[in-house]
């Protein structure tokens, strides 16, 4: 592989707009690689400043006419569509609340992609996350970005050692509004595009009308905490933990999602105090060492994306891994991500499982 070539994922965003500029200016050989991963054969469905859509596309060339680099389209739909969107189906149906970032960084980005850039003679793949590495004597550490509003690693928990030595993060040590400042003085036409906050696939974020078009939602009870039949939902799809609007139902209290029983086909609900866990089970655990940290080890968790980071003890038991809170958290939902800290560094984390 050649030393100084790296492939940079293009979304046609601002951010891996200025990493592909940042890596050129320090002397790399740099391709652009844009994934296709939407719309499906035969649907012409595009986003409007959205990530990998057909203006992304676009914007994405025209940063690399820009930069005079090389610049390819890779199709990923059929993996995308097994890896990602079936996983976000199968979950929700399931009565759980998937992360499909997560899953695109795990699958696609940092194994297709990475595989497919080793494949073009390149040293290292580069993005635009907000994240850092650092290569110390015991290997490569994981940090968190210097712009804590824009962090990302939170869905960068996956990454082990045998990606990171391949991975480059440029805009890591940058907050979001020197990166913008960078683009505008480079001239990039993707200087003032809208950043994109929602999951890629879906259209106007509206998972659930996504979702209703591939699972038949089947009604069903909403019971209490006794089991008692207080209403009727629309199907668990429509449902998350720790939803209070929308649930249709007469009361003179405020009551709350605490479950989904997709086993029974019920929502379960019950007041604001009855949200709150001291604990959970993970499973799917990754480290960024490549070794689990030692039992009833203390570190800061995270249990999901903006969620605040709270104290919190690990332990494991025959294979199985509990969170111990320090204080009571509140909405815990399987199938989103727990990820672990230890100051500014990632530790890993795994999938809540209850």
């Amino acid at each position: 592989m050649r030393k100084n070539r790296v492939v940079v994922a293009m979304s046609g965003g601002v951010d891996s707009s200025v990493a592909a500029a940042l890596l050129k200016d320090a002397g790399y050989e740099v391709i652009g690689i844009t994934m296709q991963i939407w719309p499906r054969q035969g649907e012409t469905w595009d986003r409007p400043g959205g990530c990998c859509g057909l203006e992304a596309v676009d914007s994405a060339k025209q940063v690399a006419y820009k930069l005079n680099i090389r610049h390819y389209v890779l199709n990923l739909r059929d993996i995308f569509a097994q890896k990602v969107i079936a996983d976000f189906y199968q979950e929700y149906n399931r009565g759980r609340t998937p992360n499909p970032c997560i899953r695109c960084n795990q699958h696609i980005k940092f194994d297709t992609l990475l595989t497919r850039a080793k494949e073009l003679d390149a040293s290292f793949l580069a993005t635009g996350h907000y994240a850092r590495i650092e290569q110390t004597l015991k290997g490569y550490q994981l940090l968190k970005a210097v712009d804590p509003s824009k962090d990302q690693s939170y869905f960068l928990y996956i990454l082990t050692q045998k990606e990171l030595k391949h991975l480059l993060f440029p805009i890591g040590n940058l907050h979001k509004k020197e990166v913008r400042k960078l683009a505008s003085e480079l001239g990039l036409p993707t200087a003032n595009r809208r950043a994109s906050q929602d999951i890629c696939f879906i259209p106007d974020n509206d998972y659930r009308n996504f979702l209703e078009e591939y699972i038949a939602p089947l009604p069903g009870d909403i019971v209490d905490t006794k089991g008692n039949v207080t209403g009727k939902h629309n199907g668990l799809v429509n449902y998350t933990i720790g939803q209070r609007q929308g649930l249709g139902l007469t009361s003179n209290k405020r009551l709350y999602v605490l479950k989904l029983d997709a086993a029974k086909n019920r929502v379960i609900v019950g007041n604001r105090e009855q949200l709150l866990n001291n604990a959970l089970i993970a499973d799917q655990l990754s480290w960024v060492s490549g070794n689990a940290p030692e039992t009833h080890t203390e570190v800061t968790a995270r249990i999901r994306y903006k969620a605040p980071e709270v104290s919190a003890a690990l332990s494991t038991d025959n294979g199985i891994t509990r969170v111990q809170f320090k204080q009571p958290q509140s909405a815990i939902a399987p199938g989103q991500a727990v990820v672990f800290y230890h100051g500014g560094i990632v530790l890993g984390g795994g999938i809540i499982e209850g």
